[in-house]
């Protein structure tokens, strides 16, 4: 079952260091009126500057805040500096709007350009008009939650140590270490729609008359009907990677490297020509939707998961390189499938996917993952089993007139009064002040529980 370096590692008592990843987290969320409309207030002050704050800023629209956690070592503690974080945010908005907690936006006007892109800077202001143009409004509205996960330090020493014959360099190591989980969370997107797809119907306004499903489906975000570009990645290699994004914003495929927004995205280097030499040093989890069940928009036990597959990955045998592309692409065929299914129906994968999950719980009782894991596989195993289980089959339940207004409303509300009944706010972006990670950790957790 483990490949050569998984073996490695498992000889080498190290398997737990697999799960140990660094993991930071990005929510989007709309701000919008208690009525359901996009806010027409300002940016709110006691949220800092929306250029240079790290921390909170806008995406896309003045009305699309985003919240950006540091890295934490632990998911829990991602999960407790992104409920602080969503706090303040709460906190700072205007008598009367709230975060509206669905991944499709509120209902839209029929005139979109009233709306305000995101005050970013000339640059990112003349990118976004640009985007507008080839794309149209709707399709940059959707909001997601993006996971970012680095590979524990150790992992990389063992493994270097060992197979120096094999990698020349340890930016070597960590670029195959990368591309390896980044194809296998490429090549198994589609399970992840299916589990955690939250985005059935879209309201008023975003899909112009005749266009879009003509039925429920279980993801638009993650379909066809959704985000922006659909320009393929190539996960072959680093080098790879980079070369294709280089060509397509050469070509005019895309707007520059900046716009590929892939399922996954490698990081490390600003500067992305320079990425295989500098080496990655983590990986952007793009494919999760809001799960509006959260005040944050995603659960611990998500995490846990993607943790756990993260960790497979490393241990299990990679692609053969001649295989990449062509597995690639029949996942995203896959995944499109998977999207646009009805929600209550049952994948026409659900045999592949019962086969991954015991894959999966295997490894976990191999190496004793422990209670919760196991707790949070046989609750992904009934999703797969009976489909009225999973997110958006559970919204269809709330859906009045082909819309999810009502719910998403309540939902808003009850998240923004408990964020008002905190004794002590958050007012630590007041001044506009630019605050490090350690700054942030002190201010945002003075006498109470703190991240490690």
């Amino acid at each position: 079952m483990f490949s050569d370096i998984g073996q490695l590692i498992f000889d080498n008592e190290a398997v737990a260091k697999t799960q140990d990843f660094t993991m930071g987290l990005e929510i989007e969320m709309q701000r919008v009126d208690e009525t359901g409309e996009l806010s027409q207030e300002p940016y709110p002050a006691g949220a800092g500057d929306e250029r240079t704050n790290p921390w909170i800023t806008n995406d896309f629209l003045e009305t699309m805040s985003e919240v950006v956690t540091p890295p934490a070592s632990h998911a829990l503690d991602a999960m407790h500096y992104l409920f602080s974080l969503n706090n303040a945010l709460r906190t700072a908005l205007s008598p009367g709007e709230l975060l509206w907690p669905l991944s499709m936006p509120p209902r839209l006007p029929k005139d979109k350009s009233t709306i305000p892109l995101a005050k970013m800077g000339p640059d990112k202001e003349a990118y976004l008009k640009e985007w507008v143009k080839r794309h149209g409004f709707s399709a940059g509205t959707p909001c997601g939650a993006h996971i970012n996960l680095s590979i524990d330090n150790h992992v990389f020493e063992l493994v270097y140590e060992h197979q120096q014959d094999r990698f020349k360099s340890r930016v070597e190591l960590e670029n195959y270490l990368y591309t390896v989980i980044a194809q296998g969370f490429n090549r198994y997107r589609w399970l992840i729609t299916y589990l955690f797809g939250a985005s059935p119907i879209a309201e008023a306004g975003y899909f112009d008359k005749n266009e879009g499903p003509n039925h429920p489906v279980r993801s638009i975000r993650q379909s066809s009907y959704g985000f922006g570009t659909k320009f393929r990645g190539d996960y072959t290699n680093v080098q790879r990677y980079v070369d294709r994004i280089e060509k397509g914003a050469k070509d005019g495929t895309l707007i520059s490297d900046y716009e590929f927004h892939g399922a996954v995205r490698l990081k490390g280097n600003s500067n992305l020509k320079d990425l295989p030499k500098t080496g990655v040093k983590y990986l952007e989890l793009r494919m999760l939707d809001l799960d509006p069940s959260s005040s944050v928009g995603v659960r611990t036990g998500t995490l846990r998961f993607l943790r756990l597959m993260a960790s497979y990955f490393i241990m299990t045998p990679a692609l053969h390189p001649e295989e990449v592309e062509k597995v690639i692409k029949r996942a995203d065929e896959m995944n499109e499938i998977v999207s646009v299914e009805e929600p209550t129906s049952v994948t026409q994968f659900q045999a592949k996917a019962k086969a991954l999950m015991r894959r999966l719980e295997m490894y976990a009782n191999q190496i004793q993952l422990g209670p919760e894991y196991q707790e949070e596989l046989e609750d992904l195993e009934d999703r797969i089993e009976n489909p009225y289980t999973t997110p958006s089959a559970r919204l269809m339940t709330h859906v009045k007139n082909d819309s999810l207004e009502d719910y998403a409303l309540t939902r808003a509300k009850r998240y923004q009064n408990s964020a008002l009944e905190t004794i002590r706010p958050f007012k630590g972006f007041d001044q506009k002040r630019k605050l490090s990670a350690e700054d942030l950790k002190t201010e945002l957790f003075k006498g109470s529980w703190e991240p490690q």
